[in-house]
């Protein structure tokens, strides 16, 4: 069990509309194709961290009739993952709220259990990923994706930009938690007690001007209105004004022809 309760985690994101914009265009296809293979009818499934619950759902259609729970601790997005798995009649997916460090549940409980983008933004991943390994069953998987932000790249390479990388660096690791966390995921997943580990990677591309205006409004918005913004300033990394340059920043990319960004992501399975 881990020493730091959920509680004392920040969740550098926050819940900003901007955030969620991006975290409903999420389904298994785009963010968890690596896991896909291995989802099958019957099999007993728990998203840690499921958000508004959109990969959760296609989760719940790949394995019924097996049972898929999504957990997170916002009561405001369990409440909009609850709603979407009744507009969408998924008699076999609930939702409800959880801590990653103490599931609430038996040994041996899941078939599968999986987090996306989860680890990177807490105090002790390697507590969490074996919390999660105690409630997978013999043989079971644990599936984790997250990307690593040092490792994101961009063209053409705007000083606004290079300032918000060093910013969000900032205030991820003011938090506690590892920005960086895709090349630490097998290392994490060893020291959790896993030894059938099997990594792989996968991009997030944005290079179309339909692409580039979509990552351009989100972040652009998220840099001054979101939690990230508000713990900007509250920690005395940035003020007002140079979160809005980063924004017009964003916008500059964001009208750029040539522009092109990449967010690789890093995953695992690993066999309890």
């Amino acid at each position: 069990m881990s020493q730091n309760p959920e509680s004392a985690d920040v969740y550098t994101h926050g819940h900003h509309e901007s955030v969620l914009r991006s975290h409903t265009s999420r389904t298994a296809e785009n963010s968890a194709a690596y896991l896909i293979p291995h989802l099958t009818p019957g099999l007993t499934v728990l998203d840690v961290g499921s958000g508004p619950g959109t990969i959760t759902a296609d989760f719940a259609r790949l394995v019924a009739p097996g049972k898929v729970l999504g957990i997170d601790r916002s009561t405001e997005v369990i409440t909009a993952a609850t709603d979407l798995a009744r507009e969408q009649q998924l008699e076999n997916l609930s939702f409800e709220t959880g801590d990653v460090y103490h599931l609430d549940f038996p040994d041996e409980s899941f078939d599968v259990v999986h987090a996306h983008q989860v680890l990177q933004h807490l105090t002790d991943p390697v507590a969490a990923l074996r919390e999660m390994r105690r409630v997978t069953k013999p043989g079971g998987i644990v599936a984790a994706r997250d990307a690593d932000f040092r490792g994101m790249f961009w063209y053409p390479q705007l000083p606004a930009l290079d300032d918000w990388m060093a910013l969000y660096q900032q205030v991820a690791r003011r938090n506690r938690a590892e920005p960086d966390a895709g090349r630490h995921l097998v290392r994490w997943a060893r020291a959790a007690g896993f030894g059938d580990i099997t990594p792989s990677s996968a991009n997030w591309l944005y290079a179309t001007a339909e692409q580039r205006a979509w990552l351009t409004g989100v972040w652009a918005e998220r840099t001054v209105s979101s939690a990230f913004a508000e713990q900007a300033i509250s920690y005395g990394f940035a003020d007002a004004s140079a979160l809005a340059r980063i924004a017009a920043g964003w916008r500059s990319w964001g009208d750029s022809p040539d522009g092109c960004f990449l967010m690789p992501n890093v995953e695992i399975i690993a066999r309890a």
